[in-house]
């Protein structure tokens, strides 16, 4: 059976491989971003929306009239100050669930979140247990309970929470992690061993769709899930799968210590004006901080996922030779 299904955010990394994944079915598709489509081949999918627009977002939905509705538009970065930076994240998030409420026939509605409405390694005890320590994450978090006050009992709805996605069309950070491998210039802290519940892209399209279309509304009815694989991965494993799907030297490994001194030196770049430092003091606390969050609510909705570790990189690395920087 296909669909009417409607995208916001379709543009960006998640969305553009949900989009190429939901056209190989056959549905109907509409993608409401204000950025051009990544991939080229999806711009008849494509309307130029901003979900700041409340008047442009509720005519978009009510023309389209889509069964179903994956809410991923957002703004992402770490650069904001002020939640007003946000405000994409929160009045975006009420205008959406207002667009809905005017437009009859959306069957159930995903909001996309973040994993950082808690500090890596804090592990929640309950779907609101919050502790976001970013300007993002605290926007993720007043989205959140924007959806739980103003969509609860108008329509059916879920909540993702995207842990670290990888895979084709991807972009900072975990690109630059794929372009430092084949340059051969990544280092590994010695004796570390980092786990992490990150996500290859395919099977985060996988369980995207089961949440909202295929599995049974009690299971997911004002739910959250946690977007990522099961079990984790170990990050020196990975590396060296990169590295050898790439034909590159393996990894490094260098004392803790001297990674400290080159994440001080990213510092420096940063605060000069320098936004894509390779590391830095905030991402080598996010690299050494473990990261594995429970899953088992995602697994026993979707089940067994179609991608191995090895075969996501096997695809990502074929991508990244199609599309060079």
């Amino acid at each position: 059976m296909t669909y009417k299904i409607l995208v916001t955010g379709g543009s960006g990394f998640i969305g553009t491989n949900l989009l190429a994944s939901l056209e190989n079915e056959g549905h109907a598709l509409c993608n409401l971003d204000i950025a051009t489509p990544r991939n080229p081949a999806q711009e008849h999918l494509w309307q130029k929306v901003d979900i700041l627009d409340a008047p442009a977002l509720e005519a978009a939905l009510q023309t389209f009239s889509p069964d179903y509705v994956f809410h991923l538009a957002a703004r992402t970065d770490m650069d904001g100050k002020s939640l007003h930076d946000y405000d994409a994240n929160i009045a975006g998030v009420r205008n959406i669930i207002n667009a809905i409420k005017a437009t009859h026939g959306v069957r159930r509605t995903l909001f996309a979140s973040s994993r950082l409405v808690c500090k890596i390694g804090y592990m929640p005890v309950s779907d609101t247990d919050y502790n976001a320590t970013t300007v993002y994450g605290q926007s993720k978090v007043e989205g959140e309970k924007v959806v739980r006050s103003e969509a609860a009992d108008h329509f059916p709805w879920l909540i993702m929470r995207p842990t670290s996605i990888w895979g084709p069309w991807f972009d900072v950070p975990y690109r630059n992690f794929f372009d430092t491998l084949k340059q051969g210039v990544y280092v590994h802290p010695t004796k570390r061993k980092l786990l992490k519940s990150y996500g290859y892209v395919g099977n985060s399209v996988a369980q995207l769709k089961t949440m909202l279309m295929h599995a049974d509304e009690s299971a997911v009815l004002e739910k959250t899930f946690y977007l990522c694989d099961y079990p984790p991965l170990e990050v020196r494993e990975w590396a060296d799968l990169i590295s050898r799907h790439l034909n590159a030297r393996r990894a490094s490994t260098v004392p803790y210590a001297l990674i400290k001194f080159m994440a001080l030196g990213g510092d420096i770049l940063k605060k000069l004006g320098y936004l894509s430092a390779p590391i830095t003091s905030f991402r080598l606390d996010n690299i050494m901080t473990p990261m594995v969050h429970e899953t088992a609510a995602t697994e026993k909705l979707c089940g067994e996922l179609p991608y191995s570790l090895e075969d996501g990189v096997r695809e990502t690395c074929a991508w990244l030779r199609d599309h060079p920087r």
